[in-house]
């Protein structure tokens, strides 16, 4: 029996029967009757994916959304087309879409030039009740870091209804790619032999049926897991005619509903992780052994002459370590160019990132690595995920390459020169809490990156002011940062031109109040030295009007609790107001605040707004801050701590409670 009439079949049935079990998504752009995706896998590992969408268009809204196809796909390990594209009409017309008119070209690109591609055909004009269905053909295998951190595969499931996989693993696939292609060698996986898949089963629209079904050699020992699902799912698993044969299925999923500053959806919603590779050691010995067998960090004379300048004066293991870490960070750029085959999985060599002073993530890394090494330590790659959490199933659930140096207790220590340009740490702590895999000799499970402590990141205002009687507000503002606070105030010089240095930082003085003047600001002599010292910064001021009312009464913000530096003071903007979360929840970074402010009054005047004191601490979260008055000057006084980037949806009325309190000591003094 064909797949096209089974097909005809489910959606004439679909649509007869009304979809009256799909009543709840009536009000949807468009329902999904059938997502789908059917794998077969080679001995090589390569893989042939049909990737089947069936889509009933309910309103004019979903008729825009669907009238064109695009399919991304990457030529060096990949190739992708269009199988068939047709439309059911209301009145049970079919139209079948020319395939012809479909196009295959480069995907446009920004700062990563490996020649991407994209398939795509406009299906035409389309009406509410017409189904939309099409298959994708593609052939070859995804691997992670060649995605940049963008969803690793358009992974749907296999054509299937009622549990039963109707495409059969012994036929060729679609007349197109048949199983005897599959020894073309730009199809094989760099780890021969091995498969992996990452696949989303979370839907952006309502659907009725999402299935994901593999066929592998039997002698494939395949480990997988359905993450993050609660409810009943249909799970098929069989050995038949050679051929490991397995169907997860999940029927009538709507949307996942997501809460504001959410964790990545891979670590709430449904998700499949599949691998045949035995365990996270056996993906790092051939990590490791891959970039040594390219010779990716093979030294060179220009490579040893740099060494040996930026390494002058060095004399303990950290300070070349940092030298050198912030050397690499400072002077390769990020600029994707390609290599041809191996591009994604193989680090650049030295010669060649030395030669082109530019590469991503993972030839900024290799370029460390090869400076380290030439400097006597060693040093080697590793592939972390940048934005959500990899499982202990060992499929490549990775975006971003690092670098690890063995320390001379032993210890490996994490460095990433892509994320500290200009910035005083080593590892970025916008990367805390995150997993990694060295590839190293001996081989690694899965590490996870420390919590930073919040006073590595600390944000220190200083504010001594005198308020006239008529609002004028006089005073000086000193604002000192640390690691990735540091980075974002100093980012004004480091990223900023310096002829617009002192107007960027009259802007910030100008969100207090329009009518601020900064009298002068001194930052020192060279601020661009991030590594010299931690950031200082202090303002002369005067800003008319400051206090509101009259002769009697006045009212007023603390400078430093109005709208200054608020980009660096993240914690304000996580979350909303709910009382409770359902997901884990994210920050930028752990962080702490420092804020003391002095006014002083107009001769009889006096703070009619009650003294204020907020003392909390737990597990996630400080703040210890008071308001008060002592003869003729107000005092404020505030420091707040937020210990780590991604917290438990439990910890949310810690974290609430914290800033809640905090946002207390943001509302108008009154005095008279």
């Amino acid at each position: 029996m064909k797949i096209k009439f089974l097909l005809g079949f489910v959606m004439g049935a679909m649509v007869s029967a009304g979809m009256s079990a799909a009543s709840p998504a009536k009000t949807s752009d468009a329902l999904t009757l059938l997502d789908s995706t059917f794998v077969n896998v080679q001995p090589s590992g390569s893989g042939t994916f049909n990737i089947t969408r069936v889509v009933k268009i309910q309103t004019r809204e979903g008729a825009i959304k669907n009238h064109c196809l695009v399919y991304d796909y990457d030529p060096l390990t990949a190739f992708a087309r269009f199988k068939y594209v047709r439309v059911k009409h209301a009145d049970g017309k079919v139209d079948e879409v020319d395939l012809s008119r479909a196009k295959d070209y480069v995907a446009p690109a920004r700062a990563i030039f490996w020649g991407a591609r994209q398939i795509m055909i406009e299906v035409g004009h389309l009406k509410p009740g017409d189904v939309l269905s099409y298959e994708i053909e593609k052939k070859g295998f995804t691997y992670a870091l060649l995605t940049d951190g963008e969803a690793l595969n358009m992974n749907g499931e296999s054509l299937n209804m009622g549990g039963e996989t109707l495409n059969s693993a012994a036929t060729t696939l679609g007349g197109g790619l048949s199983a005897a292609d599959d020894d073309d060698e730009r199809f094989v996986p760099p780890m021969r032999g091995q498969f992996y898949d990452i696949v989303p089963f979370w839907v952006d629209q309502p659907t009725k049926r999402k299935v994901y079904s593999l066929s592998l050699p039997d002698t494939c020992k395949l480990q997988y897991k359905l993450y993050q699902y609660e409810g009943d799912y249909y799970k098929k698993e069989e050995v038949k005619n050679g051929r490991r044969l397995l169907t997860i299925a999940l029927n009538d999923q709507q949307p996942f509903q997501k809460e504001a500053s959410m964790v990545d959806l891979y670590d709430v919603a449904p998700k499949l992780m599949l691998s045949t590779t035995k365990d996270w050691f056996e993906k790092s010995r051939w990590f490791y052994g891959a970039q040594e067998t390219y010779g990716s960090f093979k030294p060179t004379a220009e490579a040893k002459a740099i060494v040996a300048e930026v390494l002058k004066g060095k004399k303990t293991e950290m300070q070349k370590i940092s030298a050198l870490t912030h050397w690499v960070a400072d002077n390769i750029r990020y600029l994707g160019m390609p290599m041809g085959k191996g591009e994604g999985f193989t680090l650049h060599t030295l010669d060649m990132n030395m030669t082109d002073r530019a590469g991503v993530c993972k030839d900024i890394a290799g370029t460390l690595i090869g400076l380290l090494r030439i400097a006597g330590f060693k040093a080697y790659p590793a592939m972390t995920m940048a934005g959500s959490r990899v499982e202990k199933i060992p499929a490549d659930h990775f975006n971003h390459c690092v670098c690890v140096v063995k320390l001379k207790d032993g210890t490996l220590m994490p460095l990433d020169p892509t994320w500290v340009p200009f910035n005083r740490e080593l590892w970025s702590s916008a990367e805390q809490q995150q997993n990694y895999l060295p590839g190293i000799p001996e081989g690694s499970d899965l590490c996870l990156t420390p919590v930073s402590a919040p006073e590595n990141h600390y944000l220190r205002i200083k504010a001594d002011n005198v308020l006239s009687a008529d609002g004028l507000l006089t005073g000086t503002l000193t604002v000192e940062a640390e690691g990735q606070t540091d980075a974002s105030v100093r980012s004004v010089f480091t990223r900023g031109w310096m002829s617009r240095w002192e107007q960027t930082l009259e802007a910030e003085i100008l969100k207090v109040s329009p009518r601020a003047k900064v009298l002068s600001v001194d930052y020192g002599e060279n601020p661009k030295d991030y590594q010299a010292a931690p950031i200082k910064l202090v303002f002369k001021y005067e800003i008319p009007d400051y206090a509101v009312g009259g002769k009697e009464a006045m009212l007023f913000k603390p400078i430093v609790m109005n709208n200054l530096y608020r980009n660096q003071q993240s914690f304000l903007r996580v979350g909303d107001n709910s009382a409770s979360r359902k997901y884990a929840f994210r920050d930028g970074c752990s962080r702490m605040v420092n804020f003391t402010e002095t006014i002083t009054l107009p001769e009889g005047y006096k703070m009619q707004t009650p003294p204020m004191k907020s003392q909390i601490s737990n597990d996630v979260a400080s703040i210890d801050a008071s308001l008060s008055q002592t003869d003729n000057k107000i005092t404020l006084l505030l420091n707040a701590a937020f210990n780590k980037r991604i917290y438990e949806a439990s910890e949310w009325s810690m974290f609430k409670e914290v800033v809640d309190s905090y946002k207390k000591f943001q509302n108008y003094i009154y005095i008279k």
